[in-house]
């Protein structure tokens, strides 16, 4: 069980009041409602729960262990290496762009609040481009919370911003959003015991297959009318 003062951590780093940009961001949703492939709260959820559990748990969720594995035992060569396969994953410009800025955001705010010690914020300082999961695995390890919890909180935050997308653009009202992100509860569950499994496996199993996503991605960089930048 998390104790409490690691709770209390965790709960800050993956409020949605961090100030590292996540809120203007929709990573294909939104071209997906302007394609008219999500239009209500059902397509809404489905979109969401499919990203979580054919994208996030076979790729970034399993990245993001292996990363907080490499900060806790201190291996930074590690770190750069997994840093840079997860930026190189990044199929469009705006995927790439949402998880540099993400990153350099929390990196900046780990150096004003002093997580950790200062190799590791030396290290963080050091790596360009620098991506959000590893700079997030960073300060779950700084505050010492365990790699399942950060992983939770992580998607978690990641579904919450979906949700709140949506709420914007499809439009949908709160209750319907919240209706979504309690059903995302097993979801987020589920990937996280996904993403164990293929971190642990040896070689790790990451599949970066998601071609609609990609698709949709490249389509809202062009897209005429747009309230987010992804």
């Amino acid at each position: 069980m998390t104790a409490l003062p690691q709770l209390i951590s965790l709960l800050h780093l993956a409020s949605p009041a961090l100030p590292i940009g996540g809120f203007s961001y929709s990573q294909g949703l939104e071209a997906a409602i302007d394609c008219g492939l999500v239009n209500d709260a059902a397509t809404a959820e489905r979109w969401i729960r499919d990203n979580l559990v054919h994208v996030q748990a076979q790729c970034e969720a399993p990245v993001w262990l292996l990363l907080h594995r490499a900060w806790q035992a201190r291996d930074h060569a590690a770190v750069g290496r997994w840093n840079e396969w997860f930026h190189v994953t990044r199929e469009t410009s705006e995927l790439r762009l949402e998880t540099e800025q993400m990153g350099w955001s929390l990196a900046k705010l780990v150096a004003q609040m002093e997580w950790g010690d200062a190799a590791m914020r030396h290290a963080l300082r050091d790596l360009s481009p620098l991506c959000l999961p590893t700079a997030f695995t960073a300060a779950c390890v700084a505050l010492d919370i365990e790699a399942r919890d950060g992983l939770a909180a992580y998607a978690f935050n990641w579904a919450e911003n979906q949700v709140a997308a949506a709420l914007k653009a499809v439009p949908l009202g709160q209750v319907a959003g919240q209706q979504i992100l309690r059903g995302l509860h097993r979801h987020v569950l589920d990937a996280v015991e996904e993403a164990v499994q293929r971190a642990d496996a040896e070689p790790p199993r990451l599949s970066t297959f998601s071609p609609m996503l990609g698709l949709l991605s490249a389509r809202h960089e062009t897209q005429y009318s747009r309230l987010f930048r992804s």
